[in-house]
């Protein structure tokens, strides 16, 4: 029966620190290169908090899964911002492209069924951040996604 540890780390630069030290550690596995296997699958996540999933099956076997980081994150930094503001005011835009690619990156975690629904969760969460898409809002960004006004854009990437 393998141990599981679950924790949320910094995009490659996960420490031996809490919290996985305290919660590796007592496992008896080596701590230092648990960590060093996460920073190398969490590389391109730099600066976004990432959940990890450690299954310790010995001292020596331990298994990683590296989850997606939320996707208020991932638009954040597609925008090269700090943080979203919160309100209405507009922080910045979004191109459809990079929608679809944040789309892709969680498809697997979102509930929706193709890409344009994906892309249309993304737009939402990205209108929450008060990100605009294309320069417009995200209610009218979703009706034009919804309305097929990016279907070209999108069947590219499919």
């Amino acid at each position: 029966m393998a141990n599981v540890v679950e924790a949320l780390v910094p995009g490659g630069k996960a420490s031996a620190g809490p919290p996985l030290g305290p919660a590796l550690g007592p496992l008896g596995v080596n701590v230092a290169q648990v960590v060093a296997k996460i920073n190398e699958q969490t590389a391109d996540l730099n600066g976004m908090q990432v959940p990890v999933k450690i299954k310790v099956k010995s001292r020596t076997e331990f298994e990683i899964e590296v989850g997606t980081p939320p996707t208020s994150a991932l638009i954040i930094k597609e925008m090269g911002l700090e943080k979203g503001s919160g309100d209405k005011n507009a922080v910045g835009n979004l191109t459809i492209d990079q929608v679809v690619k944040i789309a892709n990156i969680k498809r697997k975690g979102l509930l929706s069924k193709n890409l344009k629904n994906a892309v249309r969760e993304v737009i939402g969460t990205a209108g929450t951040l008060g990100a605009t898409i294309e320069g417009m809002p995200s209610k009218e960004a979703q009706q034009a996604v919804a309305g097929g006004r990016f279907d070209e854009q999108l069947e590219a990437k499919a």
